[in-house]
């Protein structure tokens, strides 16, 4: 740990970890512990409030997990001793600076008149957000102003994730400190029978970097209700100002939790470009009610550590849902891409592809699992992985798998590994195209098949230019 650890300062647990002493507390435990300390004495009155209790449940639930570590299973690829090696604390409104309309006009994904809910270093900045009026009961804005207009409401959806029976904050250390911070975050609401036909964007900004002992962190908690027979596309990106050199070293832990109403059509999009040494580590949790339809479309390109949790519960019959995912790192990148989708009920369908190109030394994980219970008969489901090396020293560790408790089903899965295939590449130069552009030319295809699944035109065509200058400009020329 960096020397941005206090030590010798009293207690460092709080009042609802005190039954853990007997438990080994780690240094990086202990920062964040005092961290929740002191987050606890400004809440005021806030202390008593049902949201608080989940808030100290999850600091205790952090105290017993701590951080996972390779010798867990589900992390056994992915080593975060690079995050635990520096102190990382919430950056407070007053620390970041002010950013002004045009420095996030280049963010903007889709048409100019997307409601827009920007973030800065995790706070709600309501004048660079872009709210129109709003009407048919729905509601764009920020979780701490929901919290505080209909505490009941937001409590009963929030930190329950895909069950109720095992809350959020259970899954591991990043979870539980993410639930024990909850302060802010986007929060979306589409009442029953309202169809939102334009995309809602919700943009978080990381314009501060840290030092060697201490980085900022931000923890952001967003919550999206659909209603029975609604409607609703949801982009959240995660991007660094730029232009700040060296690039800024911060730590993003963030949560997004839907609820799809019975019935409902939404649609996800996650863009992940964070600074070049930024830790972004992001959790998506999906509940479903019949007939409901979810996709989800994530991409990431930026980061110098990345983890994507997405866990899906079809939990309800004739739900459908669609997982796809496209991840491009060069030089020492790492990112980590665990998906589950869990068939609970019969008569669901779910159908998943994740693609990856890597280059350089970077390193990519991909973890895709399929439950499918003893009740979900008729469960039709399809999974696959492809992923294109283009350096002998890029690494990828897929790992598909299908767990089936059910015996009559349709359920399929596969991994594939590979270069560019050297007959395409003589072909295109067969045409008279040289080698670096007949090169890029299959890469974009390769990646092109992620990006053409995307609904919203202008969204589609935005991210098609971000893949073409990504290959312009992140993939270096075949060594020669």
């Amino acid at each position: 740990m960096g020397s941005g650890i206090r030590r010798g300062h009293g207690p460092l647990l709080p009042t609802a970890c005190r039954p853990l002493f007997r438990m080994k507390i780690t240094e990086n435990q202990e920062w964040y512990l005092s961290l929740f300390q002191r987050f606890e004495k400004n809440l005021d009155g806030e202390v008593t409030s049902p949201l608080h209790k989940i808030r100290k449940a999850a600091i205790d639930r952090f105290a017993e997990l701590g951080f996972p570590t390779t010798r867990d299973e589900e992390w056994k690829f992915t080593d975060v001793s690079p995050i635990l090696k520096r102190s990382f604390k919430p950056a407070l409104r007053g620390e970041s600076r002010n950013l002004t309309a045009r420095e996030i006009e280049k963010f903007n994904l889709g048409a100019p008149g997307y409601p827009r809910i920007v973030f800065v270093n995790g706070h709600y900045v309501e004048e660079l957000s872009n709210l129109p009026a709003l009407e048919n009961g729905i509601r764009i804005g920020s979780l701490a102003a929901a919290i505080k207009r209909d505490p009941g409401f937001v409590e009963q959806h929030l930190a329950v994730g895909t069950r109720r029976a095992t809350p959020v904050y259970d899954d591991n250390g990043f979870t539980a400190l993410n639930t024990a911070f909850i302060q802010d975050g986007a929060f979306v609401y589409i009442p029953d029978d309202v169809v939102v036909e334009t995309p809602i964007h919700l943009l978080f900004v990381s314009t501060e970097g840290g030092t060697e002992e201490v980085a900022p962190l931000s923890q952001p908690r967003n919550l999206m209700i659909t209603g029975k027979h609604s409607q609703g596309t949801f982009i959240e990106s995660y991007v660094s100002l730029g232009g700040i050199n060296p690039a800024p070293t911060y730590f993003t832990n963030a949560i997004t939790e839907i609820m799809a109403g019975e019935n409902s059509i939404v649609d996800h999009y996650k863009l992940q470009h964070e600074s070049e040494k930024a830790f972004h580590i992001g959790s998506l949790y999906v509940r479903q009610e019949r007939q409901s339809h979810f996709s989800s479309h994530s991409l990431s390109w930026g980061g110098a550590l990345v983890r994507n949790n997405i866990t899906v519960r079809l939990d309800a019959e004739g739900s459908e849902c669609i997982l796809n995912g496209l991840y491009m790192v060069t030089g020492r990148q790492h990112v980590d891409n665990h998906t589950t989708i869990d068939h609970a009920k019969p008569h669901c369908t779910s159908n998943e592809l994740y693609k990856g190109i890597l280059d350089g030394k970077s390193r990519g994980v991909f973890n895709g699992r399929i439950l499918v219970r003893q009740d979900a008969q008729k469960t039709n489901a399809y999974q696959m992985n492809k992923n294109l090396l283009l350096s002998d020293e890029a690494l990828i560790d897929t790992k598909p798998q299908l767990e089936i408790f059910a015996n009559d089903v349709k359920c399929s899965h596969g991994a594939t590994i590979g270069q560019l295939e050297e007959d395409a590449v003589f072909y295109l130069r067969s045409r008279g195209i040289n080698r670096e552009a007949a090169r890029t030319i299959l890469i974009y295809a390769f990646a092109s098949d992620v990006i053409s699944r995307i609904r919203p035109d202008p969204v589609r065509i935005q991210l098609d230019e971000i893949l073409l200058s990504w290959l312009a400009s992140g993939v270096p020329a075949e060594k020669r």
